[in-house]
């Protein structure tokens, strides 16, 4: 059957160079339901709550503040080693449509532990809606990956197997959902070394997280003790944030009516 040729998009080329750098990762993984029942209380309260992705990323890097492993690397260079971050890099996905083209992008937040959900969230919300070449971390995607491809895997290379500059330029850990297309168990990959994906809230007021993580750095048991502490911090630290925020935005509201 004849067919017709199509070039291959800067944003697919993207993909082909993540998941070409992705092979070799020893992922494993790890499911559960977590009942978030107070942060649904809290979130409900809330004038404009943070999007679902914001408060994953604040809360596994809470988690990661009092777990070093957390925050650790893989890398190679100049000999196989573990890199210990003093902080956590999470790496968003960020779902965009690129000259007709649907696409995902990755977009960096540094330290997200001691950011506040609402600075998570605008920053998320920028990468969303913000014209492509206004987002820093989407122009220097677009520019590297115009590269021919023997310059672009030496800079993957380098980006990957070197412990600094795997940290700015992919995170200690990512977050990747597609609840908002109705959810599903999402096993993504990337060269690592932690990926958190969450579902859907259900009927019963859980929502289903799934981690994925490098089993050269740690194994099942930990990751079962970060499920559990997740849920923890979700409906403590995390509600707790979302329940501070209703005094901020009422004071604003009677001062608007005063004037």
């Amino acid at each position: 059957m004849r067919g017709t040729p199509r070039k291959i998009s800067l944003p697919r080329r993207l993909i082909f160079d993540l998941m070409h750098a992705s092979l070799r990762v020893p992922f494993v993984s790890l499911s559960r339901p977590l009942n978030i029942r107070p942060l649904l209380e809290a979130r409900a309260g809330t004038v404009n709550p943070a999007g679902w992705a914001a408060i994953f990323v604040k809360a596994f890097a809470l988690i990661a503040k009092d777990e070093p492993i957390l925050r650790t690397l893989y890398a190679k260079w100049p000999w196989p080693r573990f890199y210990e971050l003093p902080r956590s890099v999470a790496l968003v996905a960020i779902a965009r449509t690129v000259d007709g083209e649907e696409c995902v992008l990755p977009q960096p937040i540094l330290g997200p532990a001691e950011l506040s959900l609402a600075e998570i969230d605008a920053t998320i919300r920028h990468a969303k809606d913000a014209p492509l070449m206004e987002v820093p971390m989407f122009r220097k995607i677009m520019l590297a990956t115009r590269l021919p491809l023997p310059l672009r895997r030496l800079s993957w290379l380098i980006g990957l197997n070197f412990g600094r500059q795997r940290a700015n330029y992919f995170g200690s850990f990512s977050v990747t959902s597609v609840a908002a297309y109705g959810g599903g168990e999402l096993h993504a990959i990337s060269p690592g070394p932690f990926i958190v994906s969450y579902g859907v809230v259900g009927g019963d007021q859980t929502i289903d997280v799934l981690i994925r993580w490098d089993h050269r750095i740690t194994d099942a048991a930990p990751i079962a003790r970060v499920l559990t502490r997740l849920e923890q911090v979700l409906n403590t630290e995390i509600a707790a944030e979302l329940r501070g925020a209703r005094p901020a935005a009422e004071p604003k509201a009677i001062r608007a009516v005063g004037t």
